[in-house]
């Protein structure tokens, strides 16, 4: 006996499968198995079958589900075409267990149709465009690949959709054709799009009284006549949204000029709130309690400038800082700060108290920011008394420091509206001549990055590195700000806050260079908890040829958008002791 698509099934199993399934129990459940395909197979078949829908209904009848086994072998065909298999060999069988029912679907897909020849063709003035070049890359449609007819629809769309978003708003597919040999196992694609005419901004106008019309329009990230791009009208409202000079903003795009390929663009913009405070009170391992206070006037005057005035306190560090911004040139990523330090920190052995004013300019050079800086420092630093030594046998000395600078580091990707980037890179160049009025000369140098690999969609190795290196005839003339010490939650875990450092006189008063990295294996769970193993490296010295300290641990996280919340334990290798435990709250790059 042949069922209509001609697919053998014997009669026997027909007459089971019948009798089965009209002497079904009305309130039993539709189980369906797909042993020995491929994931890819088993889903599109489960998406066709109509046993998939009606698998959890409560009201079926013994008239219905024999209705749905007939249906089987064809929607399974049906399911295979679009993958490629046109010739495949299906038969099902049915078993009762207990009040459920197990339909199971064996399938050999058969030899599949694949791709001989694919020819995709772009004309009009956008064809050497970038972005539609890179899709012409991609490896959905090559000769020799299995036919997958969803691959040929998503590269249709992703034509069309990636040619608007360049701004060819009349771009248009001239040919779409797949053509199947069923015989030969073969299939053609021929495809071809003209993009039309590249459409670029017309009249921009601007609905808002915030700020001045100059710094506004500097605010945006496209003028009358750039070209018009979904990427510019997203990346102009992101800018927006986080200037925090606006509650909120509307950006609409008007009808295109089908005659001057023009697109106006209409954006409305209302006052956030000009007065900002802020208030936190957190714990961790290296600073125990700690908290920070803030007010910030996000809008000093109507040409943009800002105040912040930021109070932070906990057992390691107390601080008092204020900062006025005047933005300059790209007014969300530019601008000249000037800047007052009250400190005075806790590191190792060492106290430093500092009262420092200073001024900067930051500007955006693509995806990287440069910051150039001077500042005036007048720095105490206290040595820690010997034991048994009363507190007036501290040393201390207090020096004048003319600190120039240079950095350069990357971009968060987000300002560019792009996907998180997998990377983060810091270079500092810093000194303090003598020649400026420093009462002592030095020149450091300071290098951090970090980069995550996916492994798999669940498995990511990261890897970080804080490399430091100073220039300095006498290392007790550092000031104890710009000593390198090693240890804590950045660092090398296992280690206390600091406490990695050469020793002078007994007392650990930082050194000269730094090093350290680390190796970290992450594991993603469910609900955005994750799992961690790690080893790290490093040490602070004088001497390049000082021992390196090491340890391994492991740890939990917690990830939500912009940051990572982690608690890790780490037994250190290089000396005995205890394990250590460590909290801390990361952002991501």
């Amino acid at each position: 006996m042949k069922l209509a698509l001609g697919l053998p099934v014997t009669t026997h199993l027909l007459l089971f499968a019948s009798m089965t399934l009209l002497g079904m129990p009305a309130h039993a459940a539709i189980k369906v198995e797909i042993p020995e395909v491929s994931e890819l197979i088993a889903n599109n078949i489960r998406e066709y079958l109509s046993l998939t829908r009606y698998a959890d209904r409560k009201d079926l009848t013994s008239e219905t589900l024999a209705r749905l086994q007939r249906r089987i072998v064809t929607e399974t065909h049906q399911a295979l075409e679009p993958l490629g298999y046109y010739e495949p060999m299906v038969e099902y069988q049915v078993r009762q267990e207990a009040a459920d029912w197990i339909v199971t679907i064996n399938v050999q897909p058969g030899r599949p149709v694949r791709l001989s020849e694919v020819a995709i063709n772009i004309t009009g003035s956008g064809a050497q465009q970038s972005a539609l070049q890179d899709l012409l890359k991609q490896d959905s449609l090559k000769p020799g690949l299995r036919l997958n007819q969803g691959n040929y629809e998503r590269v249709k769309g992703e034509l069309i959709r990636t040619a608007r978003n360049e701004g060819y708003l009349d771009a248009q597919l001239t040919r779409t054709e797949l053509t199947i040999d069923r015989a030969e196992r073969r299939a053609t694609v021929v495809l071809e799009m003209a993009t039309g005419e590249r459409y670029t901004y017309g009249d921009i106008d601007i609905a808002q009284d915030v700020i001045n019309e100059e710094p506004m329009r500097r605010l945006l990230r496209m003028a009358t006549g750039d070209p018009y791009t979904l990427d510019s009208l997203l990346r102009t409202q992101y800018v927006l949204d986080d200037s925090q000079y606006f509650s909120t903003v509307d950006i609409e795009s008007g009808e295109p000029d089908r005659a001057t390929h023009t697109v106006p663009v209409m954006i409305a913009a209302g006052p956030r709130r000009r007065h900002r405070y802020g208030a936190s009170l957190g714990y961790g391992t290296d600073t125990q309690v700690r908290g920070r206070f803030s007010w910030e006037n996000r809008r000093v005057n109507r040409d943009g400038h800002r105040f912040r005035a930021e109070l932070l306190g906990s057992s390691v560090i107390q601080q008092l800082t204020g900062r006025y911004s005047i933005p300059v040139l790209d007014v969300a990523l530019e601008k000249l700060e000037f800047s007052a330090t009250l400190r005075e920190e806790k590191r190792a052995e060492l106290t430093s108290k500092l009262a420092e004013v200073g001024v900067g300019l930051t500007q955006a050079l693509g995806s990287w920011q440069r910051v150039v800086s001077i500042k005036l420092s007048n720095e105490t630093t206290i040595e820690a008394a010997q034991e048994g030594a009363v507190t007036q046998g501290r040393t201390a000395h207090t020096d004048l420091y003319v600190y120039p600078s240079i950095s350069y580091s990357t971009l968060p990707s987000s300002i560019f509206g792009r996907k998180t980037r997998p990377y983060y890179l810091f270079a500092e160049l810093r000194g303090s001549p003598e020649t400026l009025g420093s009462d002592a000369s030095f020149l450091q140098l300071r290098l951090q990055a970090e980069r995550v690999f996916d492994l798999s969609t669940r498995w990511h190795l990261r890897l970080r590195t804080d490399l430091g290196a100073s220039w300095v005839a006498d290392s007790s003339t550092l000031p104890a700000s710009q000593r390198f010490f090693a240890g804590g939650e950045r660092s090398v875990r296992g280690f206390g806050l600091n406490e990695l450092s050469p020793l002078t006189d007994g007392k650990k008063v930082g050194g000269k260079h730094l090093a350290v990295g680390s190796i970290e294996f992450e594991r993603d769970l469910p609900r955005n908890f994750g799992a961690a193993a790690f080893y790290d490296i490093g040490n602070a010295f004088n001497e390049i040829n000082e021992p390196m300290h090491y340890s391994v641990g492991i740890g939990a996280r917690y990830h939500i958008a912009v940051a990572s919340f982690g608690v890790d334990v780490a037994q250190p290798l290089s000396e005995s002791g205890s394990p250590h435990l460590h909290l801390y709250i990361s952002t991501e790059f």
